[in-house]
């Protein structure tokens, strides 16, 4: 197989929302490697993930939104490579920080006496409180006691009380049940916690015990933290010291100095546990918990230089974002009237986003603006530089679209739905346009769509997703001619070409499962016509097809029996020929 460079690798992410109190999984383990110059299509139903999914790339979530666990790491040179201008009050601040990690490297001569303290208090804990087993199981229920409550809350306010009494009676007493239950869940908490207490108050003999070993072990980490700190340690400590204000080197001064005191507790509390810091993993996980890692690799007198690993899932800031959204990620929406200002001409919004992101003057930014709208296709460039969005007809709006989003030249171009509010003539000639553009501007596509026709006119490759994870993963040949998962054997059944005359056009039975709950087993079980008993039970791995097709179906164990496919797709690329009459 030919060697690509990954450009954006996605590993294990988790996608989370609050939605009134309770929290939705919408993107569930999720890893895929996107490479450099190629067409990938993000494909599944309505509400499968798919938009989601790319809006963690460009930090577009909503902001009941977040990433609760995974890394989407960017790789990309111009952006990774950092240097921070330094003079002599950056150095001094680079020698404090130094002298603080060499007084917390006392810390680590005692990790292991530490930890054991630690498990000492768990312990007493786990004696004299209610298990994390306990305490999660009854908030969980309480959680959904109240969102019931909630629920029909909301619904009394929609009873009109002067026609529908006795219903306004039933909702209310529904009311004051969940009051009730969400009170006994609360009492029957207090009363194991206050249980646990007082058994462990009453045993003498354990806190005795407790008592004497807490006073050992403390002695013993007293004496442990006195000793000297190796001369590798120090050396680490240089290096780490000029990291952390790598790291930090991008914000401003009040922040700057607070994003140092974070990290430096952060390192405290590391070389506390005994971090192995020397291990990059290890060191970046901890920078993770403040700001990504910018790796040190040299220095002159006037400068820090270094390399970082640009990790999308922890950025938080603001100004990094505007780095990267519309100058290295670009989206194209569905709808081309809502992404364009209609109050603001067409030349003014193109040469705005070239301003922010390219260092040009107001004259250089509106010559790059004609070429783009001349190579979008929009005759005529100059005299409708000045037009405004509602003098241009649909398809013309959405080459427009094109254009802001290739005006700084992006990595990755996502393209959400971008033909689905244009004429059928259109759409071709856009999916025409993006094609011949990638070969000009060299941009990776990240094509979401639920039009399978559409995906084999652009994709090299294709992910299927199924309630927020990806179920199958291939070339767009292997996945259109030798589909392996039952939910893509679904997709392809429900295209229209294939329908015969005088037949009932194919649709997927029942809905996708509900991503507020905890899904046992394959989500597509309970609509999949071949289900087996271990679909219901346990969530299939990963299988590997070949080398480039992957399918997450317990049809692909050895053990499971043969299946064939469903007669609708069987030779599905002669069923298209003749469908096109080509």
């Amino acid at each position: 197989m030919e060697e690509k460079k990954v450009l954006l690798s996605v590993k294990d992410l988790k996608v989370k929302f609050r939605v009134r109190g309770r929290i939705l999984t919408a993107i569930r383990g999720v890893s895929l490697d996107i490479y450099e110059n190629e067409s990938i299509a993000i494909v599944g139903e309505s509400g499968s993930g798919k938009s989601v999914f790319t809006k963690t790339f460009a930090g577009m979530l909503d902001q009941n939104g977040f990433i609760s666990d995974g890394s989407i790491i960017f790789n990309d040179p111009e952006l990774a490579d950092t240097t921070v201008p330094m003079k002599s009050a950056d150095w001094n601040r680079v020698k404090s920080a130094q002298h603080k990690l060499d007084t917390y490297s006392k810390l680590e001569l005692g990790a292991a006496t530490y930890r054991k303290l630690l498990e000492l208090e768990s312990e007493k804990k786990a004696r004299t409180d209610i298990s994390e087993e306990q305490s999660k199981e009854i908030d969980d229920q309480i959680a959904e006691l109240t969102f019931q409550k909630v629920e029909a809350m909301n619904l009394k306010q929609t009873i009109d009380p002067s026609k529908e009494k006795e219903r306004v009676k039933e909702v209310a007493a529904e009311i004051s049940a969940f009051e009730k239950q969400i009170k006994a869940l609360e009492d029957r908490k207090k009363a194991i916690i206050k249980e646990h207490h007082e058994a462990a108050k009453n045993d003498t003999e354990y806190l005795k015990h407790y008592e004497q070993q807490k006073a050992e072990l403390k002695a013993q980490y007293a004496k442990q933290c006195a000793g000297t700190v190796s001369p590798e340690a120090l050396k680490r400590n240089e290096i780490l010291a000029k990291e952390i204000y790598l790291s930090v080197g991008r914000y401003g001064l009040t922040r700057r100095l607070k994003m140092i005191s974070k990290l430096l507790e952060a390192f405290k509390k590391a070389m506390e546990l005994g971090v192995d810091l020397n291990d990059d993993v290890q060191r970046n996980a901890v920078f993770d918990t403040v700001t990504f890692r910018v790796q040190y690799l040299d220095e002159t007198a006037d400068r820090l230089h270094g390399t970082c690993i640009l990790n999308l899932a922890k950025v938080n800031y603001s100004k990094d974002w505007n780095q990267i959204r519309g100058g290295k990620i670009a989206t194209v929406f569905q709808d081309p009237m809502t992404s364009l200002n209609p109050i603001i001409t067409i030349g003014k919004q193109i040469t705005s986003v070239i301003l922010k992101h390219q260092n040009c003057s107001e004259a250089e930014a509106r010559a790059r603006a004609l070429i783009l709208m001349k190579k979008v296709g929009i005759p005529n460039a100059e005299h409708r530089f000045d037009d405004y969005p509602f003098q241009y007809s649909g398809g013309m709006r959405q080459r427009i679209v094109i254009a802001i989003a290739l005006s700084c030249q992006p990595k990755i171009l996502i393209c959400d739905e971008p033909t689905t509010a244009l004429d059928v003539t259109i759409q071709a000639q856009i999916l025409q346009l993006l094609k011949d553009l990638q070969k000009e501007f060299n941009y990776t596509i990240v094509f979401i769509t639920h039009d399978l026709g559409v995906v084999a006119n652009v994709a090299d490759r294709v992910a299927v997703l199924y309630a927020g994870q990806i179920v199958e993963l291939g070339k767009v040949d292997e996945v259109f001619y030798d589909p392996r998962h039952p939910y893509t054997w679904a997709l392809l059944s429900s295209l229209p070409q294939l329908a015969q005359r005088n037949t009932k056009l194919y649709s997927i039975s029942g809905t996708p499962p509900s991503l507020y709950n905890k899904i046992v087993g394959d989500p597509f079980a309970p609509r999949n016509p071949y289900c087996l008993k271990i679909d219901t039970l346990e969530d299939p791995p990963m299988f590997q097809v070949s080398e480039t097709h992957f399918a997450k179906t317990w049809l692909l164990d050895p053990r499971a029996p043969k299946m064939e496919k469903p007669e609708i797709i069987q030779d599905i690329h002669g069923k298209l020929m003749r469908a096109f009459n080509i």
